[in-house]
């Protein structure tokens, strides 16, 4: 399995003060998932968990346009070896 996954953006995002076109997450550790246990719902925990992967603030992600967000959704799950319906996060 790949140590980072790479997430083109259809609309960039602003992150650390640069235009970020691309997101790349990098493969989580159990200390990574410990940073969403005070995540309260899933769209949260995404958004943190994201966040923390791919070294941008939590605002940048939330500043991403939701088909963005489901793509970047469905690759940290794969990351999990889960699969989510079409459409969903």
């Amino acid at each position: 399995m790949e140590s980072t996954i790479r997430i083109p953006l259809s609309a960039p995002i602003s992150a650390n003060g640069a235009e970020v076109r691309e997101l790349v997450l990098r493969r989580p550790k159990v200390k990574d998932l410990r940073v969403i246990d005070d995540a309260k719902g899933e769209v949260d925990k995404v958004v943190t968990l994201a966040a923390h992967l791919a070294d941008v603030p939590p605002s940048s992600i939330n500043d991403m346009d939701a088909a963005d967000f489901v793509r970047l959704a469905t690759a940290l799950a794969g990351f999990f070896g889960v699969s989510l319906p079409t459409g969903a996060t």
